[in-house]
């Protein structure tokens, strides 16, 4: 905005030297105006650019929103949706995808795993695939499409990326996919999973690699065998959140930070638990309920009325603190869940602003505090 005020500062003193100030006429004066303002707006709209502006993933070419949206919700039935799938839901998906595009929330993130044929599910990749494709018949929409392969048992070899990876752009109905990542180490047979990666990269089926729920030794060792084959690895996705650091903790976080690979934030909001609406009385039902249960919740509210202070102050609620909290930590990427329009509408107002240095601390002071969530699928 410097070069805004300069000229608002020219027009103050009619266009001349502090010593000396020549009489302008009103055409004259219009102008310099008009100018002064234009300045000002186009700098106004350039720190408006770099506010909103993507973030590259890693030492990739691939740049995506500041904040992405996670699609495990869609078609599932298993954890989610109450172990049903029907077509009110299928329409608040939908939404959830389109409000999403509208508000610049353009990398979407999912996996072969997430909605199998089992109980009625419908699998999340042809879901997005075909919210993209209904969306683009209207209109060209940039969309980064991150999804995963199944490190299963019965998996072997570089091939079974391929053949995995094949299959996953069938139901997405794409050519390609911005991201291609392990979900999870398998039990055997990680090098040749990391060598299917980078034959997918070199083949052109995908434009980055990554991995995901990798503690630091894998982490480092997976990138030094990508980098032998020319290879950037741009991603870890693992669970972080203002209640569950243990990125922090195990040296993820720090090793991301130090091999330019971007960490990719599931659960930012610990599954809704940190958008506060839940309680002591009133904890989530499902699954969800044998990890936040209320003795949880009770050690919680803390934590959780010093977000409400501090988001008040903002004019914003609790699952905006959060998930700001976890953009200010810097080469972070959080993706919530979004289940519907309304979901999606909230997680776009923590963008386009941002919580102090001594904010940021105090909350990871006060989540200090809370302990014991373990998650079923973790790297420690």
């Amino acid at each position: 905005m410097a070069a805004a005020a300069m000229a608002l500062q020219v027009v103050a003193a009619g266009g001349g030297c502090c010593c000396q100030r020549p009489v302008l006429g009103p055409d004259r004066r219009r102008r310099l105006v008009a100018a002064a303002r234009a300045v000002a707006s186009n700098a106004a709209a350039a720190a408006k650019v770099s506010e909103e502006g993507k973030v590259r993933l890693g030492g990739s070419d691939v740049a995506v929103s500041k904040l992405g949206i996670g699609a495990w919700s869609w078609g599932d039935t298993t954890y989610w949706n109450d172990s049903e799938w029907d077509d009110r839901r299928l329409q608040e998906a939908k939404a959830a995808f389109d409000t999403s595009i509208d508000n610049g929330m353009t990398f979407f993130d999912t996996a072969e795993v997430y909605g199998t044929a089992l109980m009625g599910a419908v699998n999340s990749e042809s879901l997005l695939g075909g919210f993209i494709k209904e969306r683009r018949e209207k209109e060209q929409i940039d969309v980064a499409v991150a999804t995963k392969f199944a490190a299963l048992p019965w998996r072997f070899g570089r091939g079974s990326v391929l053949s995995a990876l094949k299959k996953s752009l069938d139901r997405l109905g794409l050519s390609s996919v911005e991201l291609y990542q392990l979900h999870w180490p398998g039990l055997w047979g990680n090098e040749g999973y990391l060598d299917g990666l980078a034959d997918a990269y070199e083949q052109g089926l995908v434009k980055a690699v990554g991995v995901s729920n990798y503690n630091e030794k894998r982490l480092r060792d997976a990138y030094a065998r990508l980098k032998k084959r020319g290879v950037p690895l741009a991603a870890n996705q693992v669970n972080y959140s203002l209640i569950y650091r243990t990125p922090e903790l195990n040296g993820v976080k720090a090793a991301c930070d130090e091999l330019g690979i971007t960490l990719i934030a599931y659960s930012p909001i610990a599954q809704g638990v940190l958008s506060g609406k839940y309680t002591p009385e009133k904890p989530p039902t499902g699954p969800r309920a044998n990890t936040y249960t209320p003795e949880f919740l009770t050690k919680l509210q803390p934590l959780m009325n010093r977000i409400k202070e501090i988001g008040e102050s903002y004019g914003k609620n609790p699952t905006q603190v959060s998930l700001n909290w976890l953009t200010c930590q810097g080469n972070v990427v959080p993706i919530p869940g979004a289940k519907n329009a309304g979901q999606a509408q909230e997680f776009a107002g923590a963008l386009g602003w941002s919580l102090t240095g001594d904010e940021v601390e105090e909350l990871r002071s006060l989540a200090r505090e809370i302990k014991g969530i373990k998650m079923p699928i973790e790297e420690s």
